[in-house]
């Protein structure tokens, strides 16, 4: 691949799902938040309305309601969205349905004597989720919130279907320019491979902080050299005779 195309296409295209990325897991964290909050809320007109949502999004495509967005919004109000704000729409309002489940069972995890604390502390509902049920529950969120990042990244590849130039589309056009379908296929999958690795990293730091804000310590496996060992002392016992002393 010469480096004209990769400084045209493929370039604009890593930082155009970059951008994807980041609005739409902006647009998905207010929804989920917002929703599964609403889904412990006392009201059972306000669970219904959030269950209501999380039913609807979680049970439609996103590239559908993409779709629908772009074609068929103009006709009924009159206006058009411009093909990345619909991707963003599309996607946020989808993966923030899913994320309003990862929300409303964390707050729901939290023991009840915690939420019976704030009661006696006089606490209204804002505080008692602001202060106790929040910092305790979001630290058990972020391991799922990460694999909805993920999926929101891979997810990101619908847009290209809206002409939208990300990775998924600089791959196409490449292919096209080039003939070569291995070398830039194999390249893309490289690109969503490091960036998922980047946000993983960066997850798992947030949890590790939002852990030690509550005074819990991150949980740490052992590491490679203690695996070896134990693996070797494993070997060493399965020998006959090796297990005696």
């Amino acid at each position: 691949m010469t480096t004209g195309l990769w400084e045209n296409w493929v370039l604009p295209g890593i930082w155009v799902t970059v951008q994807l990325t980041f609005y739409s897991a902006a647009l998905a964290t207010v929804v989920a938040f917002g929703v599964g909050m609403a889904r412990t809320h006392r009201s059972k007109w306000v669970r219904f309305l959030a269950g209501f949502y999380t039913e609807i999004f979680r049970g439609t495509s996103a590239l559908v309601l993409m779709f629908w967005l772009f074609f068929v919004v103009p006709p009924l109000f009159g206006w058009q969205f411009v093909p990345m704000y619909a991707a963003v729409l599309a996607l946020g309002l989808s993966y923030g349905a899913y994320g309003a489940e990862v929300v409303r069972g964390a707050l729901n995890s939290v023991a009840p004597a915690q939420r019976e604390a704030g009661v006696a502390l006089s606490f209204t509902p804002w505080q008692r989720m602001r202060l106790i049920l929040l910092p305790q529950a979001v630290p058990e969120m972020i391991p799922p919130f990460n694999n909805l990042l993920i999926e929101l990244l891979k997810g990101t590849a619908i847009v290209s279907l809206l002409g939208v130039g990300d990775v998924s589309f600089a791959a196409y056009l490449v292919r096209l320019a080039t003939q070569e379908s291995a070398q830039i296929y194999t390249i893309s999958l490289l690109i969503y491979f490091v960036i998922a690795f980047v946000l993983t990293r960066g997850m798992r730091a947030l949890e590790a902080k939002t852990k030690a804000g509550i005074g819990q310590k991150p949980e740490k496996g052992p590491g490679l050299m203690a695996k070896l060992g134990l693996r070797q002392q494993t070997e060493l016992s399965d020998k006959p005779g090796g297990a005696g002393i």
